[in-house]
């Protein structure tokens, strides 16, 4: 939210400078992110002032040239030649003085210094409208009403100030502050407490007069659920025009574009007291009266971005006697009934709406307005009349008319202010000091909560309305411990802790030993939401059809592309994979550690529930080139599926976790993981899932516009973690003896694997053989016959005791060879 200086200024007297207001603010929970000048003029209007023109003479030998003796109010009189012709002794003028930057006839931005002209002394320039960028006019210099004062800057007398703008990250508890009356109000405690000033608030008012004849209009609240107080009025005889130049730099300064001068003072008004204000062609408002209610399914409405949307019977509208929707309530406008230059009277309205309501029409149809955010975070019910005054007031001011209609104000149930009972050692115990009660009274009097039924120990803290979010007493130690001030607080000399036996293995410990293996090896970590899009599980147009049983909804999302929590990691990575290749980075190694989210229905016997499952995993994603791009022929072959098998093993090994088996999946598996991939693999122990890795499927590819091909790998992080911790750390000695090799080349079933071969081995010679590996593969039906393969394999022998003799490895290569005729059905090829 961004916050002007000036504008807190109106309220308040603020003698310090933009970082130690920034300090303050943060202290008191408005935490500062940053602040910024802002210059409506790249003229420097702070050194421009206004002047008298005490004496003037015109310079011999020249047409235009003028010697002056100007005066501006600092006490000394200065010498400055001019050359307008309209410039003489006695006016009130604009002096710039030298040092400030100034347009020149051609538009370029100069600065005034002190120079002689025609060997008189030239301490400055009285300046034209065009000079001082507020105006084309040059034929001569402006000139002031006589009774304006000396030494005022031209910035103060043109209502164009420098202006300081902070930005404050304000948390959704600070309804109260989501405007500058309200920050004016904090600020206004502290100092009170703090620096025990006795400063005044100078509240916004306004003087509006009852209209000598006024209409009836007629209003008619149909659900005072959604709209607990509803107020306006009407205005006739204005004229839609330009804003002043002061309210487009107040409004373009915390961000907000200026349309007109109507449309810009309720922007003001929200801006300046956080209640938004609506304003409705008079002419558009058939029947001549005003119904608030809700509409039939499916109503057309045309918004005011010309968007036509069909209504939901839970969206409150604006609507007038004929039931035509004008508004959505709170939200939006409508495009017929909004002001336009056309428009010569309005119906001006202030209206207090449910926050639930606000927020869930707002979401269902995407319309986060400034007005939507404002009602969201809960608004001053009691405040809705001051600022239908004040923006009545300011339109009048502006753009002309009058008031004509007694102000409407249906507020059935008032809302009364919170009552909180607190115990003054309460107080004291949460915050962790021992105020007084003299200076607990004396913050919440600074902010105007009040104390009623007071006691030596307790009393009942009476909130004032615009705080919707201080119900309990420990919202009322908050507020106190803003003012009171967090780093007051002081720090004990000791600090009791309880001792916590820390899990084993280490969760972090493990998940950190992962993330650097991966980013030794050339990966970039991700981080992706925990939230999904349901769009593509569900529908027909699901990237990854799932029941929807099994998915997780949010209730009440921010964002309706996010509105469940995500089953698989899959998405995650492939949006960040469709990112970067869009910007050109289509080499991709990726990994991330998050959760996934599903759920399914349990019968418990009396009713139906769900059991959620929580799982943490970390996925890996790569594609593109296997090596950065380089001269060597090596380095142009992309990544496949052995690229990240290779590093699915390698990490698998570096956490210590083996034993597994293996079994292929392919998008015709009956294996859930199996439809996202067009081939892939999963390690598991029985039923216990470790990864599972493969190809993406080019179909769910092409749904989420990746380009390349992709290979992805979802490791359940929970069985990762179990399996370590039943690893147990074993020590040998390097074996001092050689270790023997022996070569076998099988003639298989295709469908036989290599983790067949390699099982079968170990079961067999389990005792002596160290390693097994695959070196070659060779298919040729002609030679081999249909459906056969030729694998070679290695086999590593060695004894930790003992030298191996050739007798005994013969006589275990002859066991493995029956292994694998016998159990594999393999033939030995020879020669």
């Amino acid at each position: 939210m961004k916050v002007s200086l000036n504008w807190l200024r109106d309220f308040l007297d603020l003698d310090k400078s933009p970082s130690e207001i920034a300090d303050i603010l943060t202290s008191l929970g408005l935490e500062v992110e940053g602040w910024e000048t802002v210059r409506p003029s790249p003229v420097d209007l702070d050194k421009v002032f206004t002047g008298k023109v005490l004496e003037c003479e015109r310079i011999p030998d020249t047409d235009h040239l003028s010697a002056t003796r100007v005066d501006v109010g600092d006490g000394s009189v200065r010498s400055i030649v001019c050359g307008a012709p309209n410039v003489a002794a006695g006016q009130k003028v604009l002096v710039a003085l030298p040092g400030a930057n100034v347009f020149s006839k051609d538009g370029q931005l100069f600065q005034i210094g002190e120079r002689k002209v025609k060997g008189v002394p030239s301490q400055g320039m009285i300046c034209a409208q065009d000079e001082l960028g507020i105006g084309h006019d040059h034929s001569g210099i402006m000139i002031l009403p006589d009774e304006t004062p000396l030494g005022i800057s031209a910035a103060a007398y043109l209502r164009q100030e420098s202006d300081t703008v902070i930005e404050i990250g304000l948390t959704p508890n600070r309804a109260d502050a989501t405007n500058h009356f309200g920050v004016a109000k904090d600020l206004a405690a502290y100092l009170r407490v703090q620096e025990n000033r006795d400063i005044q608030l100078r509240n916004p008012q306004s003087a509006i007069r009852n209209p000598q004849s006024a209409i009836n209009f007629g209003v008619e609240v149909l659900n005072a659920e959604a709209c607990p107080r509803y107020t306006g009025m009407v205005i006739r005889g204005i004229q839609v025009a330009e804003s002043p130049d002061w309210l487009k730099n107040r409004l373009l300064a915390v961000g907000q574009r200026p349309i007109n001068n109507v449309v810009d003072i309720t922007n003001y008004v929200r801006v300046e007291l956080g209640q938004p204000l609506h304003a409705f062609d008079l002419a558009e408002i058939k029947g001549g009266k005003i119904l608030v209610k809700t509409l039939p399914e499916g109503t057309p409405f045309k918004t005011l971005d010309e968007v036509e949307r069909k209504l939901f019977a839970e969206d409150l509208m604006i609507c007038d006697a004929e039931s035509t929707p004008m508004c959505i309530g709170g939200v939006f406008g409508g495009f017929s009934s909004g002001v336009s230059e056309k428009t010569t009277a309005i119906f001006l309205e202030s209206a207090f709406f449910n926050p639930k309501w606000i927020r869930r029409s707002m979401l269902r149809h995407n319309l986060r307005t400034d007005a939507a955010w404002s009602f969201e975070k809960g608004v001053d019910p009691n405040g809705c009349r001051r600022a239908l005054e004040c923006a009545a007031q300011l339109i009048v001011e502006i753009a002309g008319g009058e008031i004509a209609s007694d102000g409407v104000d249906i507020y059935p149930n008032p809302v009364q202010p919170a009552r909180v009972a607190c115990g003054y050692a309460r107080v004291n115990a949460l915050i962790g000091e021992n105020l007084s009660k003299e200076r607990i009274k004396k913050i919440l009097a600074a902010l105007e909560i009040g104390i009623d039924n007071e006691t030596d120990t307790d009393f009942v803290a009476v909130i004032p309305t615009d705080k919707p979010d201080v119900t309990r007493e420990a919202d009322v130690v908050e507020e106190i411990l803003r003012i009171h001030g967090l780093d007051n607080v002081p720090i004990p000399t000791q600090i009791r802790s309880s001792m916590e036996i820390a899990q084993r293995p280490s969760p972090d410990a493990v998940r950190n030993l992962a993330a650097e293996f991966l980013a030794a090896n050339g990966f970039n970590e991700c981080m992706g939401m925990s939230l999904s899009n349901s769009a593509y599980y569900l529908g027909e147009g699901a990237v990854l059809p799932l029941e929807r049983e099994k998915l997780v909804f949010i209730h009440n999302s921010a964002n309706q592309g996010l509105d469940c929590l995500r089953p698989t990691m899959l998405f995650s990575g492939l949006e960040a994979a469709q990112r970067n290749q869009n910007r050109q980075h289509p080499d991709l190694r990726l990994f991330e550690f998050g959760k996934t989210y599903q759920q399914s229905p349990v019968d418990n016997g009396r009713q139906a529930a769900a059991a959620f499952t929580e799982i943490s995993r970390l996925s890996i994603l790569l594609s593109g080139a296997h090596a950065p791009e380089s001269w060597h022929p090596s380095a142009k072959k992309n990544v496949d599926f052995y690229t990240l098998k290779a590093i699915v093993q390698n990490l698998l090994a570096r956490l210590g976790v083996s034993g597994f088996q293996e079994t292929a999946l392919n998008a015709r598996t009956d294996e859930p993981a199996g439809a996202a991939f067009q081939y892939a693999m999963k390690y598991h122990r029985g039923p216990q899932e470790i990864v599972t890795f493969g190809a993406v499927q080019s179909a769910v590819l092409k749904k989420m516009d990746v380009k390349n091909a992709v290979f992805f790998a979802d490791i359940n992080f929970d069985n990762v973690l179990k399996a370590v911790a039943n690893n147990k750390i074993q020590f040998a000695e390097l074996n001092r003896f050689p270790t023997v090799r022996r070569d076998l080349a099988l003639v298989l079933d295709r469908s036989v694997t290599f983790a067949d071969i390699r099982q079968l081995a170990n079961k067999t010679a389990k005792k002596l053989l160290s390693s097994v590996n695959l070196f070659d593969v060779f298919e040729d039906e002609q030679k081999l016959g249909a459906g056969k393969k030729s694998c070679a394999v290695s086999f590593i022998f060695e004894d930790p005791e003992k030298t191996l003799q050739e007798k005994e490895i013969d006589s275990l290569m002859q066991q493995l060879q029956q292994a694998f005729e016998n159990n594999l059905k393999a033939t030995i090829r020879k020669g």
